[in-house]
């Protein structure tokens, strides 16, 4: 077996898959913030192939401090000053291969401002996205009886609201480029795995939905929530929302996050009634 690498300076690399143990103790320092690379490294570990991406590693003194996923987002992972300036260079040098920076505020905006001059503009910034957590059922909101598991025979029934909201969310549609086969396949794991919740009217269409999508042993995160547009208003997300937490708080993990845009005050007032709160922010750059 390979022995782990062992850096006497101060420096960035490409991690392997014997670097897992410590890059799962960089993890592990902040469960909530980084449960989705987190989701990723414990299922697929750090070969470049499974894991959809490299992994840098940022060592201090021989001890590995810091991480940064580069994939399909570029995501920095407790990541100081001086890891941010060393992953901005490798960045630079690698060229722009991500659709999306995101992660804590401070050192996204950073890692952004060194990579602007090169990588911009982008398409969209989105500074400021309130990090929200729970860890139990909220009080005086009564979970919707009618939100279930989606089946995977039901794929036809969920995809069309699932790519709503994406396009609603993003700004683009995820059909786009490949025909959308990444995005089905994403959305036909979350059913498969028993993350994906949504009601139905009685003509069979989503009214509302929500997917259960990074989970950890520690932490799981909340992502992809929407109503339709014809019932929005009516007060099914937050009861729609409670019935997804109670799914997340039995089955899946013991604390519940999703992060959520600082300028969709409805959906904040939503999960502030649910019991969220919020414990920090994330950022995205959009390209």
């Amino acid at each position: 077996m390979r022995l782990p690498h062992v850096l006497t300076q101060t420096t960035t690399r490409v991690l392997e898959p014997s670097d897992l143990d410590a890059a799962l103790a960089v993890l592990d320092r902040e469960p909530v913030t980084n449960a989705f690379v987190s989701s990723r490294v414990q299922v697929a570990g750090l070969d470049p192939w499974r894991l959809g991406g490299e992994m840098w590693g940022w060592y201090e003194d021989g001890m590995l401090t810091s991480l940064c996923y580069a994939g399909a987002n570029l995501v920095p992972i407790c990541a100081g000053p001086r890891a941010v300036r060393a992953f901005a260079d490798r960045a630079r040098r690698a060229g722009r291969r991500c659709s999306s920076i995101v992660g804590p505020a401070e050192p996204t905006a950073q890692l952004w401002r060194l990579l602007e001059p090169g990588w911009g503009p982008a398409r969209e910034i989105r500074a400021h996205q309130p990090l929200m957590v729970t860890d139990r059922m909220p009080a005086h909101i009564a979970p919707d009886p009618y939100v279930r598991r989606i089946r995977k025979d039901e794929m036809e029934t969920i995809m069309p609201a699932c790519v709503a909201m994406f396009t609603e969310e993003v700004g683009v549609s995820p059909l786009a480029g490949d025909g959308g086969l990444l995005y089905q396949a994403r959305v036909a794991e979350l059913v498969g795995s028993g993350r994906s919740f949504a009601r139905l009217d009685d003509s069979g269409n989503v009214v509302f939905k929500a997917e259960i999508g990074a989970a950890t042993p520690q932490a799981c995160q909340i992502q992809g929530v929407w109503v339709a547009p014809e019932y929005r208003g009516q007060g099914l997300a937050a009861p729609g929302m409670a019935a997804v937490l109670r799914y997340a708080l039995a089955d899946v993990a013991p604390m519940v996050s999703l992060y959520v845009n600082d300028f969709n005050t409805a959906a904040r007032r939503t999960y502030l009634r649910v019991g969220f709160q919020e414990v920090g922010a994330f950022m995205s750059v959009l390209f």
